[in-house]
């Protein structure tokens, strides 16, 4: 492993530690306390990869697409002198962080640490994005933000080297349902103010079909993020809002999770087919985590959902070379 990149590992992997030992000594008696110690950790975390990241990668923090403190975004940039310079404005991973619609972060080592690793230096943009959670913000005004923010990194695109036309949108868990949702939806974000892009990766959803997901057992996080009406689950479903002329998709999926997420994958690719568009399942032996974790570090797997992004875009495919 690289100088730079073992040095940005493992910055992460102390922040990680320093996260499970505070958390560990929080008592839920002290609910105001851990949530202004989860604040602290978070930012911890942010600093500590700002000061680590890889060789010729910039990062440029808390970007706003929107009034509120959730809705920024970072941007991570190959250096102006970096060896990856191109006259060819760079293609951009637009990613989505998870955590069940009520947690998570844009600057968490998982969704961040490999991924900018292997692909900035390659000459691509990654942009990672928050939004508003629950229990303030409903799902529904989550795919709203990721909507927002888009359109926003678009339009600023070209003043980071970036091309608004070759975004590939990405997200995890949660983050991955919001990704999927506005992709089966393209028409109506491109109607409101976004470019089309290229294609989405969707890594390791299990609600791509809402309605059938709240008719059977399910998790309680579940109920908190759709509720009771039939009629929000319709419109919060990616299988139900899938649209003619949506982007090209692939669903990766944890062949470990006991709730199938690749059943639903492969139920929504089937329908995707059948409106004549295009959308590919990735198995992988792996945990809900590591799906995440792991995109990013030279495996059979991160081959693969490049040889994915590879097929949506010649310039993207020249970069992964």
């Amino acid at each position: 492993m690289p100088a730079a990149r073992r040095a940005f590992s493992l910055a992460a992997t102390a922040t990680l530690a320093l996260a499970a030992t505070a958390c560990a000594q929080a008592q839920p008696s002290d609910a105001p306390q851990s949530g202004r110690l989860r604040a602290l950790i978070a930012q911890k975390q942010a600093q500590a990869q700002a000061a680590a990241l890889p060789t010729g990668v910039q990062r440029i923090t808390d970007v706003p697409y929107g009034s509120d403190p959730r809705q920024r975004m970072d941007v991570y940039l190959p250096t102006p002198s970096s060896s990856t310079a191109s006259a060819v404005r760079a293609p951009v991973v637009f990613m989505v962080h998870g955590g069940g619609w009520r947690h998570g972060d844009k600057a968490m080592g998982r969704v961040v640490q490999e991924k900018v690793a292997r692909w900035v230096p390659r000459g691509f943009v990654l942009i990672s994005v928050n939004y508003r959670l629950l229990p303030d913000t409903p799902v529904a005004q989550q795919e709203r933000d990721v909507q927002a923010a888009l359109v926003a990194a678009q339009q600023r695109a070209a003043t980071w080297g970036a091309d608004p036309s070759r975004f590939i949108l990405m997200g995890h868990s949660a983050g991955a349902h919001l990704v999927a949702l506005l992709n089966a939806r393209a028409p109506q974000a491109l109607r409101e103010g976004a470019w089309p892009w290229l294609g989405t990766v969707v890594l390791d959803s299990a609600v791509m079909n809402v309605p059938a997901v709240m008719r059977a057992p399910h998790m309680p996080l579940y109920d908190d993020a759709f509720g009771a009406d039939p009629a929000y689950w319709m419109a919060l479903s990616p299988f139900h809002q899938w649209t003619v002329g949506a982007p090209p998709v692939q669903m990766v999926c944890s062949t470990e999770r006991p709730d199938q997420p690749c059943h639903q994958a492969e139920t929504l690719a089937r329908h995707v087919h059948g409106l004549g568009g295009r959308a590919e399942v990735l198995p992988q032996d792996l945990g809900h985590g590591e799906i995440n974790a792991q995109l990013g570090l030279e495996s059979a797997y991160t081959r693969a959902v490049e040889a994915f992004m590879g097929s949506l875009d010649a310039e993207v495919a020249r970069r992964l070379q």
